[in-house]
């Protein structure tokens, strides 16, 4: 059912995409030596309210870094955040969704290597998750006997 459904994600892609008045579109810049996500709808009306997160290994929803104000923008700190590749979904909502993927270095990111996911790679990294997970606790199961 998992390919069926991987296939079904790469052949349809037209299918999956939102309305273009729902596609969000984010990006990361420095003001001030402050990193600020700013986010709208393709039409250019800000994304109010949107829930910014960081995403889990396993696609998960992980910490809320907080809420986008009426013109589509939040101040980031990600200072707490462990070196490495992390991935932020801005959630304004079912099927209002972004995903950025950005590789963070002692809470500082380089905004232009940021990247923007396509929503049916990010569900096809969920499926393959949840694959090896499945793989794994078989795997365990099988040894414990």
């Amino acid at each position: 059912m998992l390919r069926q459904l991987a296939t079904l994600l790469l052949l349809s892609p037209v299918t999956l995409m939102p309305v273009q008045a729902h596609q969000i579109e984010s990006a990361l810049s420095y003001l001030d030596g402050t990193l600020e996500l700013s986010s709208s709808f393709s039409n250019g009306e800000p994304t109010k309210g949107a829930v910014v997160r960081l995403l889990n290994a396993d696609g998960s929803a992980g910490k809320e870094l907080g809420r986008t104000d009426a013109s589509g923008t939040l101040k980031l700190d990600l200072s707490g955040v462990d070196d490495g590749v992390v991935d932020l979904q801005v959630d304004g909502g079912p099927g209002h969704r972004d995903y950025l993927e950005m590789r963070v270095n002692d809470g500082e990111v380089n905004p232009e290597a940021v990247v923007s996911l396509p929503v049916n790679l990010v569900l096809i990294g969920l499926l393959v998750s949840v694959r090896r997970r499945i793989d794994e606790d078989i795997d365990d199961h099988q040894h414990r006997q």
